[in-house]
């Protein structure tokens, strides 16, 4: 474990003086891990260097953003010419028009689109339009599902957003009121939830496939049975593809599982780590939005020209890079088998999952998590003692069993040998510990 001592340490205090809890975000202080917080000086490639110049292999990866890894040149490249063009205009511009064309191109149920600046906002403007267009109020979404920081995403979300008590999360009871939480993967709760107050359903929020408990793909027939439950009221589904849009390929995780949303936000990835994300859906639906209805969202940075250009450039180099997918699948692929012959020779029976670019493993006897009860199963001594073992010795992981581990375009064979070397390191240490 990272000693007080370290430069890392120092700063992290330092941090506590000024800065809220010294994060801007509840799960970089590691508090289901203990210890001192990982605090970053660069990224660079598929590593992540700490205030004590120590380098890892990194598997946080912003939390999903870094598809191509950090600092990549594509992006990089020329930002003072970028932003010599001006990096926020206040106005609609050509480059911003030509990304919308290009997210429509790659996603069609994108009828029309609203970029904004974060995947929160995207969310909480989709529920907003939504609520406009059917006139009613109830969102059913899920637990274990993480929509955001605005107060109705916070009820029962994953992530690192615990807020058990919302009245003391500062989530008012009219919030409460007109949002209801189902199982994951479990219609017949879906269904006791709209038994009460259905009538009332506006949409039904959904991350299509999960990130933020783990990774979790639905069941056959789990999504189908949320379109059909949604029309008979004359409600909309809402996909969450914050994390699934570009990590699962260009018509993300709707395109792969052939289903068409009403909205649909995306973010995260579209920027490679700058700020941009956008909602959007069928044409009816958006034109709820003022200066075409009555319905408002918007704000000053929200398709600004620097996050624009950058937005371009990712998806230029995905398109001209048609092997990277590919590359990146194959080398989860051989984590994941490697997590799964080093438990596997200990007689643990933990499930390794991995889809595309995505792995994911929970101390957590039985079959693959399927919802948030699941996830709850997870030991946090086990897997607070693993992630410093990892980091002893040069991986990084994010600090939550709630994450997951995130490849890049920079991820190599060596490092994901690394790595598979030091997952069966870490666990034998588990076991002589009496920990697993």
């Amino acid at each position: 474990m990272i000693e007080a001592r370290t430069r890392s340490a120092q700063l992290f205090e330092r941090a506590r003086g000024v800065i809220a809890g010294g994060v801007d975000s509840p799960v970089r202080a590691g508090a289901p891990v203990g210890g001192v917080p990982f605090v970053q000086a660069r990224g660079e490639g598929a590593y992540a260097f700490d205030a004590d110049g120590r380098k890892y292999v990194d598997y946080v990866m912003a939390y999903g953003p870094l598809l191509l890894g950090h600092a990549h040149p594509a992006l990089c490249a020329g930002l003072d010419e970028v932003a010599r063009r001006g990096a926020c205009f206040g106005a609609t511009h050509e480059d911003e028009i030509a990304l919308a064309e290009r997210i429509r191109d790659a996603l069609p149920s994108i009828e029309r689109l609203r970029f904004t600046t974060t995947g929160s906002e995207a969310m909480m403007s989709a529920i907003r339009v939504a609520r406009a267009y059917t006139a009613r109020e109830l969102i059913v979404k899920f637990g274990g599902n993480y929509h955001g920081h605005f107060d109705l995403a916070l009820v029962d979300a994953g992530a690192s957003a615990q807020t058990p008590d919302p009245a003391r999360s500062g989530i008012p009871s009219g919030t409460t009121r007109d949002v209801a939480v189902a199982r994951y993967n479990d219609l017949d709760d879906v269904d006791r939830v709209l038994a009460r107050e259905g009538e009332r359903l506006a949409a039904i929020v959904v991350e299509p496939i999960v990130g933020n408990m783990g990774l979790v793909e639905p069941l056959p027939g789990f999504l189908e049975g949320l379109f059909e439950r949604a029309q008979a009221r004359g409600a909309l589904v809402i996909f969450d593809e914050i994390i699934t849009w570009l990590r699962l390929g260009m018509h993300g995780a709707q395109g792969r599982l052939g289903l068409r949303p009403d909205l649909t936000a995306v973010g995260k990835i579209l920027g490679g780590g700058f700020p941009i994300a956008a909602f959007g859906g069928r044409r009816e639906i958006m034109e709820q939005l003022a200066p075409e209805g009555a319905t408002f969202t918007g704000g000053t940075h929200a398709g600004n020209p620097f996050c624009v250009t950058i937005a371009h450039r990712v998806l230029d180099y995905l398109e001209g890079h048609a092997g990277v997918p590919a590359a990146m699948d194959r080398r989860a692929r051989r984590l994941a088998g490697r997590i799964r012959e080093s438990v596997a020779s200990l007689q643990l029976d933990y499930a390794v999952v991995q889809l595309e670019s995505i792995v994911d493993f929970k101390f957590r006897p039985g079959p693959p998590t399927r919802s948030y009860e699941d996830q709850k199963g997870c030991d946090p001594a086990a897997f607070a003692a693993f992630y410093h073992a990892m980091r002893e010795r040069g991986v990084l992981l994010a600090p939550s069993q709630n994450e997951v581990m995130f490849l890049s375009s920079e991820h190599s064979d060596d490092n994901v040998e690394q790595t598979a070397e030091a997952v069966d390191a870490s666990v034998r240490d588990l076991r002589r510990k009496g920990l697993v």
